[in-house]
C-alpha cells in the first residue's frame, strides 16, 4: 500500500514537471506574441474609452447648451420648463442636420449600429464601415442631444468597431486576430459608458462575438478594464444609478411572482421590438408613396417627438431622470404605465425615423417602468408575501433590456452593476431567464440580430445558416478546361437548360440547385455584354468539402 503511494507521488510529480516544462515552452515560443497582443488590446482598450467618454460628455454639453440643462439626470424636468415651441423646434432641427448626414456620407440613409458589429464580427472579418460608421456616430450625438428618444450604446460599440478596423486594417489581421481585436474595442467602449467592467467583456463576447472562447477572453477582460479606468478617472468609482438598497426577496414564496414577471417583460420587449420594425416599415411606405426626400424623415420624425415632448417631456434623450424615478419608486402605477407606452412609440418613432440611437438605455426605462407597474399591483394583491415594489422595478429593467438584447448573461451582470447593489440578484434572475426564454422564440433571437434577419443576413440560427453567404462559386468552382472538371461542350449543354450560376453568386445561392436538379455540377459563368460566358464548374462534393473545412475552423476559433 505504502509503495502503491510512493509511486502515484512519483507519478504525479513527474507529470507537474512535464507540464511545467511544456508550459515554459509555449512562453518561451509563443509568449512573446500574446503578451504583444495584450499591449495591443490594451491600447485600443484606452481608445475606444476615450472615445466613449468623449461622445458621452458631447452629449451632456450639447443637451446643456439646447435645453440648459446642467444635469444630465433631470434634463426632462429643465426641458418642461421651456415652451412649447422650442421643444418643437429643437428635435426638428436636429433631424433635419441628421437627415442632411446620413444623406452626404451614407449610400442607404442608415445610422450604423450594434447588428452592424455583430455583421461585421460574423462575415467581415471583423471589420466594420469606416465612413458610415463615423457619420452615425456624429448624426446619434445630434439624435440624443437634440431630443432623439434613444440610447447611446448603439454609436459607441459602432465607434469602438471603427477603431479596432482601423487597427486591423493596420496590421492585415486575419479573421480570428480582427474579431478578437473587434471584441476588446466593443469591451472597452461599454465599459466606460456604463462603469460596467464586468458586463462590458461579457457583452463583447455574448453579444458582438457570440462565443466566449478561451483566447479571447484575457485580451478582452484588459481592455475592458482599460475602458473601465477611463470611465472612472472622470466619474470617480459611482454606479450609473445613485439609489438606496432597494430591499432584499423578503420571501422565497414570491420568486414565482418574478417569473410571471419576466413572461410580461417578455411581452413588453416584443412589444417594443415590433413597433420599431413597424414604424420602419410604415416610415418607407410613406416616404415612397409621399416622394419624401431621404434627408427629411428624420425632420419628420424629430418633429413629431417634439410634438410629443410638449407633454411628455420624459421622452427626450436616454431617460434617466424617468428610469431613476421608477426605481426609487416615485411614480403611481398609471404614470408608469402611461410613460412606457409613450416612451415606447417615442423609441419606434426615433428610430423607424432612422434618427441614430440605441435601443438599450430605452429598453432599461420601458422595463423598469414595466417592473413599477407590476410591483405595485403584486404588492398590493399579496402584501403579507411581499417585498418593496421597487424590486419589481429593477427585475423589470433587467428583464426587459435583456429580452431586447438577447443577452440575459451580461444585462444581468450590468444591471448589478448600473445600480451597485448585489442583494436584488435572484429577483433580477428569474424574470431575465423567463423573458429572454419567451421573446427569443417570438423573434429572431434579438433585437439585433432580428435586424439583420430582415436584411436576408441569416445569423440567428447559427454559422451552418450563415457560411455559406459568405463564399463565392467562383471561388470554389474548377476552372474550365479543368482535367477533371466538365468538357466546354457539357457546360453548354447544360447551359441550354437554363442551369447556370454566376461566378460572384454565393454557395447559398448555390445549393439549392444541386438539391432541386439532383445535379453533380452545375456550369459557372460571368456575363459580359449581356451573354453569359462559361468559366468553369461547380462541383456539389466541392461546395460541401468547403462548407465543412468553414465549419470546422468556426469551431475551431470557438473552443480555442
Amino acid at each position: 500500500m505504502a509503495q502503491s503511494t510512493r509511486t502515484l507521488i512519483l507519478e504525479q510529480l513527474k507529470s507537474a514537471r512535464t507540464a511545467i516544462a511544456g508550459g515554459w515552452e509555449v512562453m518561451r515560443q509563443r509568449g512573446p506574441s500574446q503578451v504583444q497582443f495584450w499591449f495591443i488590446a490594451l491600447l485600443i482598450g484606452i481608445a475606444a474609452g476615450f472615445a466613449a467618454l468623449g461622445f458621452r460628455v458631447a452629449i451632456t454639453e450639447l443637451q446643456s447648451f439646447l435645453y440648459g440643462a446642467d444635469d444630465r439626470l433631470r434634463l426632462h424636468s429643465f426641458a418642461a420648463g421651456l415652451p412649447w415651441y422650442m421643444l418643437l423646434l429643437i428635435p426638428t432641427l436636429g433631424g433635419l442636420l441628421v437627415g442632411l448626414i446620413f444623406y452626404w456620407f451614407t449610400d442607404d440613409g442608415r445610422v450604423r449600429s450594434v447588428a452592424d458589429v455583430i455583421e461585421g464580427a460574423a462575415l467581415n472579418d471583423g471589420r466594420v464601415e469606416t465612413r458610415a460608421g463615423i457619420a452615425s456616430m456624429f448624426a446619434s450625438l445630434i439624435t440624443l442631444s437634440s431630443g432623439g428618444s434613444s440610447g447611446r450604446e448603439g454609436p459607441v460599440v459602432h465607434m469602438a468597431g471603427v477603431i479596432s478596423t482601423w487597427v486591423s486594417n493596420r496590421m492585415d489581421a486575419d479573421g480570428i486576430t480582427g474579431r478578437d481585436l473587434l471584441g476588446c474595442a466593443v469591451a472597452a467602449a461599454v465599459s466606460a459608458s456604463f462603469n460596467a467592467p464586468i458586463a462590458g467583456a461579457l457583452f463583447a463576447l455574448e453579444v458582438v462575438l457570440r462565443h466566449f472562447a478561451v483566447h479571447a477572453f484575457a485580451p478582452i477582460v484588459i481592455a475592458s478594464i482599460a475602458g473601465t479606468v477611463i470611465n472612472r478617472l472622470a466619474y470617480g468609482d459611482v454606479t450609473e444609478f445613485l439609489l438606496k438598497t432597494p430591499g432584499s426577496l423578503q420571501f422565497y414564496v414570491e420568486l414565482p411572482a418574478f417569473l410571471i414577471l419576466g413572461l410580461v417583460c417578455g411581452m413588453v420587449a416584443l412589444l417594443v421590438m415590433r413597433s420599431i420594425f413597424l414604424a420602419e416599415d410604415v416610415g418607407s411606405h410613406i416616404q415612397a408613396r409621399l416622394r419624401l426626400p431621404p434627408w427629411l424623415r428624420p425632420a419628420v420624425s424629430g418633429a413629431m417627438l417634439g410634438g410629443i415632448a410638449i407633454w411628455f417631456p420624459h421622452i427626450i434623450g436616454v431617460g434617466y431622470e424617468t428610469t431613476l424615478r421608477a426605481l426609487s419608486g416615485d411614480l403611481l402605477l398609471h404614470t408608469a404605465v402611461v410613460f412606457a407606452i409613450v416612451k415606447t412609440a417615442a423609441l419606434a418613432i426615433t428610430m423607424g425615423g432612422r434618427m441614430g440611437g440605441g435601443v438599450f438605455s430605452p429598453a432599461l426605462m420601458i422595463g423598469a417602468l414595466t417592473g413599477l407597474a407590476f410591483g405595485l399591483i403584486a404588492t398590493g394583491l399579496l402584501p403579507s408575501v411581499s417585498g418593496t415594489h421597487t424590486l419589481y422595478a429593477f427585475a423589470g429593467m433587467g428583464a426587459v433590456a435583456a429580452a431586447v438584447l438577447g443577452a440575459p448573461i451580461s444585462t444581468t451582470l450590468i444591471v448589478f452593476e448600473l445600480t451597485g447593489d448585489w442583494q436584488i440578484g435572484l429577483a433580477v434572475m428569474a424574470s431575465v431567464s423567463t423573458s429572454t426564454a419567451l421573446a427569443s422564440r417570438l423573434v429572431d433571437r434579438s433585437f439585433f440580430l432580428t435586424q439583420l434577419e430582415r436584411r436576408d443576413i441569416h445569423l440567428a440560427a447559427g454559422p451552418q445558416a450563415y457560411l455559406l453567404a459568405m463564399m463565392r462559386a467562383g471561388a470554389v468552382m474548377r476552372p474550365l478546361g479543368d482535367p477533371n472538371g466538365p468538357s466546354p461542350e457539357e457546360c453548354q449543354s447544360l447551359l441550354d437548360k437554363g442551369l447556370c450560376i454566376h461566378a460572384r453568386s454565393t454557395l447559398e445561392a448555390a445549393m439549392p440547385i444541386f438539391e432541386r436538379d439532383d445535379l453533380a455540377w452545375i456550369p459557372v459563368v460571368t456575363i459580359e455584354d449581356e451573354a453569359e460566358t462559361p468559366v468553369g464548374a461547380l462541383y456539389h462534393i466541392d461546395a460541401l468539402k468547403a462548407y465543412n473545412r468553414a465549419l470546422a475552423a468556426t469551431a475551431a476559433e470557438e473552443h480555442s
